[in-house]
């Protein structure tokens, strides 16, 4: 028996280090890059052909996240309803509170969910509106060698530190970006941004990325001033209203 676990660890540590290996092999460095006039000329085209000022009138929005996570959101107020399997939470990101339902009946400690609701929300959420979020506190902006703009997250959010190199069209349209970021090991994977949709607010959104081969769709999408535009009537987040 002890052989037996002997020669498993050691199998075990030749795949290990051929994952890492094989994660240095293929990742990307970081490029080098200058921060300065040219980055914030290159980051307003990208916001002004995504229509950055529609985006921030917007009052409500919905999305799905590959079929499995479902958002209902008071952009305004930042509030959202996140449906997954039997649950469903009303939650105010910004303080991580709110109420948890499972089947439909009110959960007593929400703690377990509201967690889970807010990590969803945090990864999820990026994917939809990370175009928006370049110039967001503790963002710095630079142009890599190759005119790719360069958006680092050196302070706060869930991974301080993540860097992503995004790859416009001749237009300002995100097409794709590379990913430096400290949960996936290999370092500058490519994520497309595609499939482009206007909202009835005029925004432009992403609905599809593809990654390592592998589609993450966030459709179907909606978006507008108005309950009516995201296909509700009334206010599903008074519970948690302050």
């Amino acid at each position: 028996m002890s052989k037996t676990l002997k020669i498993l660890g050691i199998v075990l540590v030749v795949l290990l280090i051929a994952v890492v290996a094989t994660c240095s092999y293929i990742s990307k460095p970081l490029p080098e890059a200058t921060s300065g006039v040219q980055a914030e000329e290159l980051a307003d085209k990208m916001w002004n052909s995504l229509n950055k000022p529609a985006w921030d009138s917007t009052r409500y929005v919905s999305w799905s996240f590959r079929g499995e996570h479902h958002y209902k959101w008071d952009k305004e107020a930042n509030l959202a309803e996140i449906t997954w399997d039997d649950y469903l939470v009303l939650l105010n990101p910004d303080q991580v509170n709110g109420v948890a339902y499972e089947k439909g009946v009110k959960v007593e400690d929400p703690s377990k969910l509201i967690d889970k609701a807010w990590g969803f929300w945090c990864n999820d959420m990026f994917w939809l509106t990370a175009p928006f979020k370049i110039r967001d506190k503790g963002t710095k902006l630079s142009l890599t060698n190759d005119n790719n703009l360069m958006v680092q997250y050196e302070s706060g959010g869930v991974t301080p530190g993540d860097a992503y190199i995004w790859i416009l069209d001749e237009n300002g349209i995100p097409m794709s970006y590379d990913m430096h970021v400290s949960i996936i090991p290999v370092k500058g994977l490519n994520a497309t941004w595609e499939t482009w949709e206007n909202i009835s607010s005029g925004a432009k959104l992403s609905t599809m990325h593809i990654i390592a081969g592998s589609a993450l769709s966030l459709a179907p999408i909606a978006g507008g001033m108005e309950l009516k535009d995201i296909g509700i009537d009334k206010d599903i987040w008074a519970e948690i209203r302050q």
